[in-house]
């Protein structure tokens, strides 16, 4: 019983710096959460958005599968975009699903 009263009494006479040093602390985890996770990830999202309504006919594309070919038709209504692979086979994707605009001319030196 006297360990538990001597610890008390020594808790009691601690200087009380320990909650600024907290907040300086989650403030920290806050800039270095921002700088590293959000701020890279928000970037990201711009860029794809950029991409996707910058989407034309005749474009060359990847998909997300690895499908590359060319789009033949836009529909601005549903998001959705219609890729010739090769010269008979059309594939119906949804714009979201593109991850780069190649430059023109890939499909040909594949």
């Amino acid at each position: 019983m006297s360990l538990i009263s001597q610890a008390h009494a020594a808790a009691e006479g601690a200087p009380q710096g320990g909650s600024m040093q907290l907040f300086i602390m989650l403030g920290l985890f806050a800039v270095i959460f921002y700088f590293m996770i959000y701020r890279p990830q928000a970037k990201r999202v711009k860029d794809h958005k950029t991409l996707m309504s910058s989407m034309g006919k005749g474009d060359e594309v990847m998909t997300n599968g690895g499908l590359v070919g060319k789009i033949t038709k836009v529909a601005e209504d549903n998001d959705y975009i219609v890729i010739a692979l090769n010269d008979t086979t059309e594939v119906t994707i949804k714009k979201d699903f593109v991850s780069a605009v190649l430059p023109k001319g890939t499909m040909k030196s594949l």
